[in-house]
């Protein structure tokens, strides 16, 4: 059982379809509070169903911020998301951060090295890099700390160390205090069995289908840039291969729910690894609101 006292902030974790904004909407819904976005594709405008942000009635059912801010041709950083979180800390109204994005929750709990941004012109030549070759350059220390098989974040370092000539985990161990440390919130991670997320992936991608994702696409296709990080929105890459009749729809239906899979696994790698002191909440389809008890006041 999981007390939750009504004015400490929540942070709510999991892998892609786990039923974290759920829980968040309940919390918010019996005790109070703004729910804050953390996953890292959720902040884009453009995106909307494909990234599972709140649709009108979640927005009607409680106070949402951080979601679909950020025009979906901008570049957005952890450091962009720790300046718009940081008023939410200090506001009238407890926040219920919830996301899926790791590298999120670890900035706001254990702190981010101030890492100077990466020019246009290194992106550029990042960009072109294959995988194996911004890993080459790479020091040990840094690699242990990443996932080697995310682009995005092999990359990142990569970038880090060609910019400032220090390696990510160097600035890493120079990082200053968190905006919000872990005893200071209610700190959930759900965890959930590879077979219920899979099923649930997939009829998750048909809902979303059903829901308009393909006229979603459709609407994005004129104005479609992979380099965008928008564009790694699971299925977008998918659907509009689909609309520039690259592939059926069968295909990039199929594609986009094995990617969905993967990255839940290399979600529930990293919260395994660094969420060992949070709540963990097994789930697989049971009331996660029974593990829930809702203080009347501040609990020492």
């Amino acid at each position: 059982m999981i007390t939750i006292p009504p004015q400490m902030p929540v942070l709510i974790a999991g892998p892609t379809a786990s039923g974290k904004s759920a829980l968040a909407l309940h919390i918010a819904q019996e005790q109070g509070g703004v729910i804050v976005n953390a996953d890292a594709l959720q902040v884009f405008d453009g995106w909307r169903i494909l990234t599972a942000r709140p649709d009108d009635s979640d927005l009607a059912r409680a106070e949402h911020a951080l979601y679909g801010h950020v025009p979906f041709d901008a570049d957005y950083s952890v450091g962009h998301w720790l300046r718009d979180i940081a008023p939410y800390l200090q506001g009238a109204k407890r926040p219920i951060i919830v996301g899926g994005t790791g590298l999120n929750f670890n900035a706001l709990t254990q702190g981010l090295a101030e890492i100077p941004a990466t020019p246009d012109a290194l992106r550029s030549q990042a960009n072109t890099l294959a995988l194996q070759h911004l890993l080459a350059d790479l020091d040990p220390g840094t690699t242990a700390r990443i996932d080697t098989q995310n682009r995005m974040r092999v990359q990142r370092a990569w970038e880090v160390l060609q910019n400032t000539g220090r390696s990510l985990a160097d600035w890493q161990d120079a990082t200053p205090p968190p905006l919000l440390a872990p005893d200071q919130a209610i700190c959930i991670t759900l965890d959930a069995p590879k077979d219920w997320l899979n099923d649930r992936i997939a009829r998750r991608f048909d809902q979303m289908l059903g829901h308009g994702a393909l006229d979603e696409a459709r609407a994005m296709l004129p104005h479609w840039n992979p380099a965008h990080l928008s564009s790694k929105a699971i299925g977008a890459p998918e659907l509009i291969a689909h609309l520039r009749d690259e592939t059926s729809l069968d295909t990039a239906r199929a594609a986009a729910i094995s990617a969905s899979r993967q990255y839940a696994k290399r979600q529930r790698t990293w919260f395994r690894a660094r969420h060992k002191n949070w709540h963990q909440v097994p789930i697989a389809g049971a009331d996660i609101s029974a593990t829930l008890r809702f203080a009347d006041e501040a609990v020492d």
